[in-house]
C-alpha cells in the first residue's frame, strides 16, 4: 500500500483557502481528501428531502470533479466515524490525518475518539483553525477568561485583528495592507501534492435514504454593491438587502477570512455580523451547557406552558401576527427567514406564548440551511432573555410596531401571507397587552424563585 495523508474534510467544503488541506499539502505525503456522511447527524434528521443534505451532496460531488481534474479523488463514506475509521485503517497506509476544528459537543467528541484511535496506531491528527476568525481562547479578558458581553468582546477582537498588519498584493498586483489573520492559504501552489489515483465511488442520495429538495440554494457569490449598503439595507425583509451567506459559512463552501477582508473594505456592520458568530462560537467552546440550559441559570426556573395549539399555530405561521406568520411561511418554504423577523419569531415565541426557547430552537434547527448551533442557540437564548447580551425579560417585542418599522409598505407580509385582512387570516391567538402582561408575572415569579 502507497503511503498517504488523510485530509478529512467536515465544515469546510473548499480546495481553495482552506487552513488544514493547505498543512496536510505541504506535510511531504501525497494528500488524499475524505469525506464521511455521518449517521450521527444524518440519523436525527426527519425530512428525506433536507436540503442541507442535498447541498452538502453536490458538493461533495464537486469536489469529487475538481480533484479528478488534479487526478486525484476522495473517499466518500457512508456511516459512523467510529466504524469507518478502523475500516480505513485496513485499507490504506495512513501516515497522518489533517483536519480543521470543529467546535460543537458531538464533534469535539467524534474527533477525540478518533484521535485515541490514530494515536493508538502512532498515526498523529493535525487540526487547525478554519471556521472562524479568531477561536476560543484568542480574544479574552486581560485576566484570562472569556468575555460573557458582546461589545467588549468586539472591542478586542477588533484590537487583536489590527494587531498584526502586513502587506500583501491584492487582486490586481498592488500592495495592500491586511490582519495577518486574514491572510489566505494559498491551497492552490500544492495542488500537485494530491495523490493520484482513479476517481473513488461515489455515494449517492438515495443509498443514505435521502431525495433531492425543491428548495433552492443561495448563490455563495454575493454583489460588491450589496455588502456596500448591508448596514442600510440588512433590516428590511421585503427586499433583498442581505447576503444569504450563512449555508456557506456553516458549511466551509466559503471562506471566513475572505468574507471578513472584503467586509472591512466595504462595510463595518457586515464585519461586526462576523464578530457575533465569532462570539457565540466561543461561547459554546467555554459553555457548552447552554445546548440544553440557560447561560443564565436562573431563567430555567420560568414555567414555560405546555401548548402544543400554540405551538403547531407558531410553526405553521397561523398566529394571526401578520410579521410573525410571514417570517415563519418563508421559513417552512424556503429554510431561510430575514435576520430581523428571526428575532420578531423568537420574542413572539417565547415571551407572547411563553413556550420554552428550546422547542422553538429545535425547530429552527431543523428547518434552516444555514443553521449553526453556536449562532442558533445564541439567537434563541437572546429572545428568551437567558442569554448573553440578553433583551432583558421586560422587553418584549410588539410585533404590531415592528411590522409598522420594518415592513412599513408591507412588502414582506403581501409576499408571505397574502390572505390577510380577508375571512381566511386567523385572528390573533394571544391578545398583545394580555401576552405582554402574562409575560412579566410570570418570568418575574420565575427569577424570584430560590435557586
Amino acid at each position: 500500500m502507497a503511503k498517504v495523508t488523510i485530509f478529512w474534510f467536515r465544515r469546510d467544503l473548499r480546495l481553495q483557502d482552506n487552513a488544514g488541506l493547505y498543512h496536510a499539502l505541504r506535510s511531504g505525503q501525497p494528500v488524499l481528501p475524505l469525506f464521511i456522511f455521518d449517521r450521527h447527524i444524518l440519523d436525527e434528521l426527519s425530512d428525506p428531502q433536507d436540503a442541507r443534505v442535498g447541498f452538502i451532496h453536490q458538493t461533495i460531488n464537486t469536489l469529487h470533479q475538481e480533484l479528478a481534474a488534479l487526478g486525484s479523488s476522495i473517499i466518500i463514506r457512508y456511516g459512523k466515524p467510529a466504524v469507518i475509521w478502523p475500516e480505513l485503517l485496513q485499507q490504506y497506509d495512513i501516515t497522518a490525518v489533517f483536519c480543521n476544528h470543529d467546535y460543537e459537543p458531538y464533534a469535539i467528541q467524534r474527533d477525540t475518539t478518533v484521535q485515541n484511535l490514530l494515536q493508538a496506531h502512532h498515526i498523529s491528527f493535525k487540526t487547525y483553525k478554519d471556521h472562524v476568525i479568531f477561536e476560543q481562547n484568542e480574544v479574552v479578558k486581560n485576566d484570562g477568561l472569556p468575555y460573557t458581553v458582546f461589545t467588549p468582546y468586539s472591542r478586542k477582537w477588533r484590537e487583536r485583528l489590527q494587531s498584526k498588519m502586513v502587506v500583501v498584493p491584492d487582486a490586481n498586483g498592488a500592495e495592500t495592507r491586511i490582519s495577518y489573520y486574514l491572510q489566505a492559504y494559498p491551497t492552490e501552489k500544492y495542488a500537485g501534492n494530491f495523490y493520484k489515483t482513479a476517481p473513488l465511488p461515489l455515494v449517492a442520495l438515495s443509498d443514505m435514504g435521502f431525495a433531492p429538495s425543491p428548495i433552492p440554494i443561495p448563490p455563495k457569490e454575493v454583489s460588491r454593491g450589496l455588502i456596500k449598503n448591508y448596514d442600510k439595507t440588512r433590516d428590511i425583509p421585503g427586499i433583498a438587502g442581505t447576503s444569504r451567506l450563512g449555508i456557506h459559512f456553516r458549511f466551509g463552501t466559503i471562506s471566513i477570512r475572505e468574507k471578513a477582508r472584503r467586509a472591512q473594505l466595504l462595510n463595518d456592520t457586515f464585519l461586526n455580523e462576523l464578530i457575533w458568530r465569532d462570539f457565540y462560537a466561543q461561547i459554546l467552546a467555554h459553555f457548552p451547557r447552554v445546548v440544553h440550559e440557560s447561560f443564565r441559570p436562573e431563567y430555567d426556573r420560568i414555567a414555560w406552558r405546555d401548548s402544543e395549539a400554540d405551538f403547531a399555530a407558531w410553526c405553521a405561521g397561523r398566529t394571526g401576527y401578520p410579521i410573525v406568520d410571514a417570517g415563519m411561511r418563508e421559513l417552512n418554504a424556503t429554510g431561510y427567514m430575514h435576520n430581523r423577523v428571526r428575532m420578531i419569531t423568537a420574542s413572539f415565541f417565547t415571551k407572547h406564548l411563553l413556550l420554552d426557547w428550546r422547542r422553538g430552537e429545535a425547530y429552527f434547527a431543523e428547518k434552516l440551511l444555514d443553521y449553526d448551533l453556536a449562532s442558533n442557540n445564541g439567537g434563541w437564548q437572546w429572545a428568551a432573555g437567558s442569554g448573553t447580551d440578553a433583551a432583558p425579560y421586560f422587553r418584549i417585542f410588539n410585533p404590531y410596531t415592528q411590522q409598522q418599522k420594518f415592513d412599513a409598505n408591507w412588502q414582506y407580509i403581501q409576499r408571505w401571507v397574502p390572505e390577510y385582512g380577508t375571512k381566511d387570516y386567523p385572528p390573533p391567538i394571544v391578545e398583545h397587552k394580555f401576552a405582554r402582561e402574562r409575560c412579566l408575572e410570570v418570568y418575574k415569579a420565575g427569577l424570584a424563585k430560590e435557586g
